[in-house]
């Protein structure tokens, strides 16, 4: 069960009253294998029920089992901001030697092949006092890092304008280096009226057809679940779904890495026992055709993985299987669903006609020297970018 909302106190009381005292602050990086034990992870989840803008990659039953696959040796550190005691902000850090094909040290986000989203998590109204003891630590602890550097971030909401705002109260530099957008589905519509609204009435009349011709093939059922029931036997079905096509042929499967392998079925599992994973199935004849996974994170949701069986592109089974997932629409508790896809994906976009702009911060620490010299680095990447 999840605790209470951290009660957040503000700068002054009602009129005759005295000032509240606003919260003591303090930002500690720890080896994350101490943040692995019940008490921790109690209270990790506890913050990511009251983060002000949902990231399921940084929850416990995700990144955890990213850290065991991926960094045995310990080499990230989690930052933890704490207020009054009370876990307020979480975010991983790790120090790296190059900047993409650059030989330029950086400290960073953590991420890798399978995280999706890489803002921290922060409790609400929180937001600007979690920069500004990230930048303090920054300062005191940059080491051989030139700069800051924040990867796919999302480019709106609350968390957003308080690192504006307290960029510009500090007046330190920093700088949009990328900026993209991705399908996002946001929409007051009815599932119906959404499909409508998005599809041709040629291309709804296609998907109708695919979908009769498909039922002629045998027994068509669609299936969603939100429960624990058969999670282990539903994900080593998803991964060999996804590793029968083009990425196991190719390489990039799942499947076809082991550290990916126990992620994948770790974080399912993890996000099943919260009640943070639905599960969409399209079989036929009992065997499944096309699988998706959502991750339910309040008030969003985010489109994880999808995998269908090619033998049967001809009907589009991944497509009738979104047609499905519109449903999301109708849940009160989500206010929309990140696709977590690539800009411009060749499927999602046409059918996901809403966007979300995900973008990559550099932002100077240090002294004066290393800020001099990072926005000398920051005008030689940025000169180039088209001016809106």
């Amino acid at each position: 069960m999840a605790s209470e909302p951290l009660h957040l106190p503000e700068q002054a009381g009602p009129q005759g009253l005295a000032p509240v005292r606003a919260p003591e602050i303090r930002a500690v990086a720890r080896d994350w294998r101490d943040m692995a034990d019940a008490d921790a992870i109690t209270r990790w989840d506890a913050l990511a029920q009251w983060a002000s803008s949902p990231n399921p990659f940084f929850e416990s039953w995700y990144l955890l089992p990213a850290f065991e696959a991926f960094d045995p040796a310990g080499r990230v550190k989690l930052l933890c901001v704490e207020a009054d005691g009370e876990l307020a902000g979480l975010l991983p850090l790790v120090l790296e030697s190059r900047y993409y094909r650059h030989p330029l040290p950086q400290w960073g986000n953590w991420m890798h092949g399978n995280c999706f989203l890489g803002v921290p998590l922060v409790a609400k109204g929180l937001e600007k006092p979690f920069w500004r003891a990230l930048f303090d630590w920054a300062d005191g602890n940059a080491g051989k890092g030139l700069f800051l550097h924040l990867a796919r971030m999302p480019l709106d909401g609350a968390l957003d304008e308080a690192l504006q705002a307290v960029l510009a109260e500090q007046q330190r530099p920093a700088a949009l280096v990328h900026r993209e957008e991705r399908a996002l589905l946001r929409s007051g519509l009815t599932p119906e009226a959404y499909l409508d609204a998005a599809l041709t009435g040629k291309k709804r009349k296609e998907l109708r057809r695919q979908y009769n011709r498909l039922s002629e093939e045998g027994a068509l059922r669609f299936e969603r679940r939100r429960d624990t029931q058969a999670i282990a036997e539903w994900t080593e079905a998803f991964l060999w779904l996804e590793a029968s096509g083009w990425k196991g042929k190719t390489g990039h499967a799942m499947a076809n890495d082991r550290e990916t392998t126990a992620l994948m079925t770790a974080a399912l599992q993890g996000a099943a026992e919260r009640g943070r994973l639905e599960r969409l199935t399209l079989s036929l004849d009992g065997s499944p055709i096309a699988m998706l996974a959502n991750f339910l994170c309040p008030p969003g949701a985010f489109s994880f993985k999808t995998a269908f069986d090619e033998r049967y592109a001809r009907f589009s089974p991944g497509v009738l299987l979104q047609r499905e997932n519109l449903t999301l629409l109708e849940r009160a508790d989500i206010e929309y669903c990140d696709s977590c896809a690539s800009a411009d994906h060749p499927m999602i976009d046409h059918f996901w006609r809403e966007r979300r702009a995900i973008g990559r911060y550099s932002i100077g620490i240090g002294g004066t020297l290393r800020r001099t010299a990072f926005r000398a680095l920051s005008w030689a990447e940025t000169r180039n970018q088209t001016k809106d």
